[in-house]
């Protein structure tokens, strides 16, 4: 039984790669075993998974659906999922720059209402171009986002505050401020929700024709995929990204080196706010095209098991990030198209989310059994080199006595020619 058991781990260690292979195996094992929990759930309500999880993949424009309304096709729910992506990408850039200088930003979804209620109310009810809109409203997400991600900085290094605490905090104050606002002077009698913001000011192109379709182009999805690749280069190859990689691996360490702890752990939070506030901007006047009051963004949660998964690389959030979106995107079609509810999604994202939060402890136990199985390996040709030795050994004595015996044998004949001569002389 323990043999069988030890050999289930040395296998699992082998499956996960080695060790620097883990930061891809790892989130990818954290993925199949959610997505099999989810099978299971799926399987109690009497459903077929593999149906479920192709209607998360039609509902995403990644298959096809077998009916399609007018002027619309696989194309138009494929860019339809791509607007849906980019908020995605800086909500989860935002929550892994804030990691890797040891700080958690658990108010991305705070910073990402703020920013996009402040575009929409200076310049998404402008009258502005959009030549001059869709900049400015990109650059005041910017600027909005950069001022409360850099206010936490300042609360945690001048105050020893959490950014944990105040994040939270800083979420629940921007959610009933602006709620309070929204009813009050920008709401919409017939949505409730805040007025639409006008078409120059949205970074999506609504309804655009192409040929017999109406497609919604997102014009800020290069824009993303543009930040990523920047953002992976500003922390391996400059002298800002390893600082602030200096001080989330630690704080003393750093502090003795001569790197200025405060002022990074202030640029980063404003980093990570700058990225929160594009991320919101792309949201509320992209994706949406107003905010629905009293609701945090779900996205902004979903993008820390995004930045888990991808191990705070802005690469690895690439890929990761387009995963959870088709969890989130397709749950519609899922719940019209297989009779489950659309939460499914959001309870395989959960456990994504737990599994990805136990990635240290899965690496700990992976190099743990690595080890093991490295030590019994050694073991193992110690024993066959001792073995050896010992056959070895007693063939030599063998051997020994064999000439022993000869050499006796010899000595003997000739004591007895010795004798025999004697005799003859005698």
């Amino acid at each position: 039984m323990h043999k069988n058991k030890g050999k289930k781990q040395h296998l699992l260690a082998l499956l996960l790669g080695q060790e620097k292979m883990q930061s891809v195996t790892i989130p990818l094992f954290a993925i199949v075993l959610s997505l099999l929990f989810g099978a299971v759930i799926i399987l109690l309500q009497g459903k077929n998974p593999l149906f479920a999880y192709m209607n998360l993949l039609q509902g995403s424009g990644i298959l096809p659906k077998e009916t399609y309304p007018g002027y619309k096709n696989i194309l138009t729910d494929f860019c339809s999922f791509l607007n849906a992506w980019t908020p995605m990408i800086f909500a989860s850039l935002s929550v892994a720059v804030a990691l890797r200088a040891g700080l958690f930003n658990i108010g991305v979804a705070g910073q990402m209402l703020t920013a996009g209620f402040i575009a929409s109310v200076f310049i998404g009810y402008s009258p502005l171009p959009a030549f001059l809109a869709k900049p400015l409203v990109v650059l005041v997400g910017i600027l909005v986002g950069m001022a409360l991600g850099a206010f936490i900085g300042v609360l945690k290094h001048r105050f020893n505050i959490n950014e944990v605490v105040s994040t939270i905090m800083v979420n629940y104050i921007a959610q009933y401020v602006i709620a309070f606002f929204i009813n009050t002077y920008f709401v919409n009698p017939t949505s409730r929700q805040s007025r639409p913001v006008s078409p120059a000011s949205r970074l999506t192109l609504m309804d655009t024709p192409f040929g017999a379709l109406k497609i919604d182009i997102p014009l800020a999805i290069v824009l993303a995929v543009v930040v990523a690749l920047l953002i992976q280069f500003v922390l391996d190859k400059t002298c800002f990204g390893f600082e602030i990689k200096s001080v989330g691996f630690s704080k003393k360490a750093s502090r003795y080196a001569g790197i200025p702890v405060g002022k990074n752990l202030v640029l980063t939070m404003a980093l990570s706010g700058a990225l929160a506030g594009m991320s919101g901007v792309s949201y509320y006047l992209g994706y949406f095209g107003s905010i629905q009051p009293r609701v945090l963004p779900g996205m902004g949660f979903d993008s820390i098991a995004v930045a888990l998964l991808g191990n705070s690389n802005p690469i690895g959030i690439l890929f990761f990030s387009f995963f959870i979106t088709i969890l989130s995107k397709g749950s519609t079609y899922m719940n019209s198209a297989s009779g489950l509810e659309s939460e499914i999604a959001s309870v395989i994202t959960g456990i994504i989310l737990l599994f990805s939060a136990c990635n240290a402890y899965i690496r700990y136990k992976v190099n743990k059994e690595r080890a093991e199985a490295v030590r019994e390996e050694a073991v193992q040709a110690e024993a066959v080199q001792a073995e050896a030795a010992q056959v070895e050994a007693v063939q030599e004595e063998k051997q020994e006595e064999d000439k022993r015996k000869e050499e006796k044998q010899k000595e003997d004949k000739r004591k007895e020619e010795v004798q025999q001569k004697e005799g003859r002389e005698a």
